[in-house]
């Protein structure tokens, strides 16, 4: 099982690794703090460096049961089992994908609160991202109120926390019934959870920023219809 930094510390941009198999021109590495991908989260990319000059560019991490694969661009030979080195993020990447995804879940936090529509979907890129929720209409000044409300929440520069509740715990909290958590797997005994303080509460397991401040402002894109009772919300983030 890989150690990963980025469920508990974010801001770890880097850390000193030992390569402990290979597959190919990936690499399994004891340590990490590249994010696998899910929950519309893109995967982290950067690089592997040796103390001795040698690097390789990681394209994308995966996972693959408890472990996380590094994908190495490279037609160079891959780093041996035993060699130790520094992982390292393209940190820029990461972190506007974490502004973006707690951008998202301070979209998800309003329009529940203010219209009691449950998310059905999501996906996102650096800077930019779209949510699907259970609306049955949706017009201009909707969307425009909804764009105020959240640059008004994000300005209010809350709290964003990060919590490992057992099971039954969470599924006791009623904020996380309605974001669907008794869909989650029996096998699955914790969960990881993501708070905005007085604003939002959801089962995550992204990268986020750690006040509401750091996403700088939100402009929503555009808006349509994907069935009767589902909307599409795009949105683009920005600096204050």
């Amino acid at each position: 099982m890989s150690d990963n930094l980025c469920y508990t510390d974010a801001y770890a941009r880097a850390t000193r690794c030992t390569v402990t198999a290979i597959d190919g021109a990936s690499v399994l590495l004891d340590r990490t703090v590249f994010y696998p991908g899910g929950g519309g989260q893109p995967a982290d990319n950067g690089w592997l460096r040796t103390d001795d000059g040698r690097g390789w560019r990681v394209t994308r991490a995966r996972r693959q049961d408890d472990d996380i694969w590094h994908e190495l661009a490279t037609d160079d030979p891959v780093p041996e089992p035993g060699t130790e080195m520094t992982a390292e993020l393209d940190w820029d990447r990461r972190h506007r994908l974490m502004r973006t995804h707690s951008a998202l879940h301070v979209l998800c936090g309003v329009v529940w609160r203010d219209h009691r529509a449950s998310v059905t979907g999501g996906n996102m890129e650096p800077l930019s991202g779209r949510m699907d929720f259970e609306f049955e209409s949706m017009h201009a000044e909707l969307v425009a109120d909804i764009e105020q409300r959240v640059n008004t929440e994000i300005a209010a520069d809350r709290d964003i926390r990060v919590s490992i509740l057992a099971r039954d715990e969470a599924f006791a909290i009623p904020d996380l019934i309605r974001t669907k958590i008794n869909l989650l797997p029996a096998g699955i005994s914790v969960v990881r959870t993501i708070e905005i303080v007085g604003l939002d509460l959801q089962a995550d397991g992204g990268t986020h920023v750690a006040r509401t401040a750091e996403i700088g402002r939100v402009r929503i894109t555009g808006y349509e219809s994907k069935g009767r009772i589902n909307k599409r919300i795009r949105m683009a983030v920005e600096d204050a």
